[in-house]
């Protein structure tokens, strides 16, 4: 019955929704919090770091539990700015249900449907809820058809607001058939009103035919105009929820705390528990062909998946965890299989936001941090010793923007190599790196306020002042044509020598990242080295040939070679793939790709021709335009983020600062051939300095 009563959900949206709001309001209405904290005070407690309340914006995913009606509900709230959307990646993997937030005067937005996305790739049920009802040109119904429209989520009212703007003071639950008004910190439960009955009834109807697709007995009593009771309603619902086959729509105004403890009860009533969710379905770790399952309960071997990493002052590093099966207690071995290393359990503890409750123990179902992991990163699972599977792991987007950092005082270097090797470890979407050519440090990361968030917690976390130069985008490098190349490495010097030989064809491998495949034939080369070519191809793309940027999307297919019986080694194969691949590269008109984003400007009608045209110039392409509100419209294309630089001002001045804008990532595309020459030429101009 435990895991029946408990829930683990998300709350996510795009930026300026109201996530953490009505987080805070959760917190308040299920006693975790005796005052409400708010955003715009720097109070909010799930906004706990510095620079979440300098912004008034969330940057890292939060952790929390609470209770409802005899419930436990375990809540994420995440950012909603695009340049953290590996916080929402890593929540989505791990929740079991998600309230989506939809503010109602923007919309869906761009990060919304990204969000929406993610969730898609999870299988993640979700519910909707439009806030902000009680802003100015607030519009619920327009949501739920942009809802229809723009996600494809089959949104379905479940409840109707009762007025809008500043008149907003009730909502009718139209699965109920009643309706609540909002007093001062109290609601009450009336019949509903004369007004809002024609609109009721038609919101009824549409809920009622969408649930008789998939129940027979609501189909019988639909058409034999009978009543159909509310508990019927609500199991087929619910039912509907879980299978993704519709999404309902809840609204009310977080500010103003109402209709909070309403989607409080819907999360209990439509988000699934870790038993509706079922079994999670794992490979050997040793045999990705075989396959097992894990079921939520605690008698199954344990497993878990580490989605998030912290670094704590107090406590070292915590190892936020999702249990999937089994039971954790402190002090006992665990396998990493995605490392093949034991790792040893030292402490458990229950987050609350940054408060922690050590616990000796932790069950299926539940998210807690773990103190004492030493070789486990994100998206890594840990198991049981004696019960190999490895979890599917998080996808990490590509980052997309760099920054050069240095440090002119010694001790500084040493302590900025670690608090970047603390800062990576924490972030799988920030890297860094060192080149020796130029005596620099390369941090690269989603975004500019990405960037601007680390060279701040530098500064303020770890003590460490850096002198930051201009940001530039984060090239990639490939192929253009097929090519197929043979080298032999051989080397002699005295004792035992070096032999390998390989033939490899590489080929353009668009979207699909690196692919290696094996044709050899007849032992050629045995196969206990055919994994050393692999990796030394693996080594050298890390760093690319034309101007040092990571190469990407190529397959390389091994077709012929040769071994000595003694001087063959793994360490021989990997120079002579490593050495092949660069002479090969430099044959098969390498070309640089670039980060292509996708854009959407909102803006008043008056500016558009600005806009398209500004856009127009920066090699930008508009795709789609529609009208959002009266007098406005929502422009979506793609850009090239290395035209993007100062946007924000550009697009201020050219509309009287009454438009605004948002980016995320698409996809790497090749850089116009007149583009890379310049690049290449200013690159060189550089080197010669």
């Amino acid at each position: 019955m435990r895991l029946q009563k408990l829930r683990n959900i998300g709350i996510a949206a795009h930026i300026d929704a109201g996530k953490t709001t009505v987080t805070e309001r959760i917190l308040f209405y299920t006693g975790v919090t005796r005052k409400v904290g708010e955003v715009h005070d720097g109070e909010a407690t799930m906004d706990f770091m510095k620079q979440e309340q300098e912004r008034g914006i969330t940057i890292a995913s939060a952790a929390i539990s609470c209770n409802w009606q005899d419930f436990q509900i375990n809540i994420i709230d995440t950012p909603g700015h695009v340049d953290f959307t590996i916080e929402v990646e890593r929540s989505l993997r791990v929740i079991d249900g998600m309230v989506a937030l939809f503010c109602a005067v923007g919309g869906v937005e761009p990060q919304s449907e990204t969000v929406w996305n993610q969730a898609d790739r999870y299988r993640v049920p979700r519910i909707g809820f439009v806030n902000k009802m009680d802003r100015t040109g607030a519009d619920f119904q327009a949501v739920v058809s942009q809802m229809n429209e723009f996600l494809d989520a089959d949104a379905v009212p479940f409840q109707l607001p009762i007025g809008s703007e500043e008149d907003f003071n009730g909502i009718v639950d139209v699965i109920k058939n009643k309706a609540y008004i909002f007093g001062d910190n109290e609601r009450q439960e009336i019949e509903i009103p004369a007004e809002y009955r024609e609109e009721t009834d038609k919101a009824r109807e549409l809920l009622i035919e969408k649930l008789s697709d998939f129940n027979d007995e609501i189909m019988e009593l639909y058409l034999d105009e009978k009543d159909i009771p509310y508990e019927l309603l609500k199991k087929a619902a619910r039912s509907a929820i879980l299978k993704l086959m519709i999404t309902p729509v809840f609204t009310g105004a977080a500010y103003k705390n109402k209709g909070v403890e309403l989607l409080l009860d819907a999360v209990i009533d439509y988000l699934p528990s870790p038993v509706d969710v079922g079994a999670v379905v794992g490979t050997d770790a040793d045999d990705s062909e075989k396959t097992y399952t894990r079921n939520p309960s605690c008698k199954e071997p344990f497993s878990a998946l580490a989605f998030k990493l912290i670094n704590d002052p107090y406590v070292g590093q915590q190892t936020f965890i999702r249990i999937f099966s089994g039971e954790i207690k402190s002090g006992v071995p665990l396998m990493n299989s995605t490392k093949g290393k034991k790792e040893r359990v030292g402490r458990i503890f229950r987050i609350r936001a940054k408060q922690r409750e050590e616990i000796s123990s932790a069950k299926a179902g539940e998210i807690v941090a773990l103190i004492g992991m030493k070789a486990t990163k994100t998206g890594d699972t840990l198991c049981d010793i004696n019960d190999n599977i490895l979890l599917e792991s998080i996808h990490v987007p590509p980052s997309v923007i760099e920054l050069k950092i240095s440090s002119e005082n010694k001790n500084d270097r040493k302590k900025l190599g670690e608090a970047l090797a603390k800062l990576s470890n924490e972030d799988p979407s920030f890297h860094a790196r060192y080149n020796d050519e130029t005596d620099e440090t390369i941090v690269a990361g989603m975004g500019e306020l990405h960037l601007e968030i680390i060279i701040d917690r530098l500064k303020d976390e770890f003590r460490v002042e850096v002198e930051v130069g201009e940001p530039s985008v984060a090239l990639r490098e490939t192929i253009s044509t097929e090519i197929e190349h043979k080298y032999r490495h051989s080397k002699q010097s005295g004792g035992k020598g070096e032999f390998a030989e390989a033939v490899i064809r590489f080929e353009p491998n668009k979207g699909n990242g690196y692919e290696f495949v094996d044709k050899i034939k007849g032992g050629v080369i045995p196969r206990e080295f055919i994994p050393a070519v692999s990796k030394g191809l693996q080594k050298t793309m890390t760093e690319g040939i034309l101007a040092k940027f990571p190469i990407v999307d190529i397959k390389a297919v091994l077709l012929d070679g040769s071994n000595h019986a003694v001087d063959s080694s793994d360490r021989a194969f990997q120079t002579c793939a490593s050495v092949l691949f660069k002479q090969a590269f430099a044959k098969a008109k390498p070309i640089l790709l670039e980060p292509m984003m996708k854009i959407e400007i909102s803006t008043p009608d008056d500016y558009i021709g600005n806009v398209v045209g500004d856009l127009n110039k920066r090699r930008g392409k508009i795709d789609t335009m529609r009208r959002f509100r009266k007098g406005a419209q929502k422009l979506n294309g793609y850009v090239p983020l290395m035209e993007m630089f100062g946007y924000a001002t550009t697009l201020r001045n050219i509309t009287s600062g009454r438009a605004n804008y948002s980016m995320e990532f698409y996809q790497y595309e090749p850089l116009p051939k007149a583009v890379q020459e310049d690049y290449m030429k200013k690159q060189a101009e550089k080197a010669e300095k």
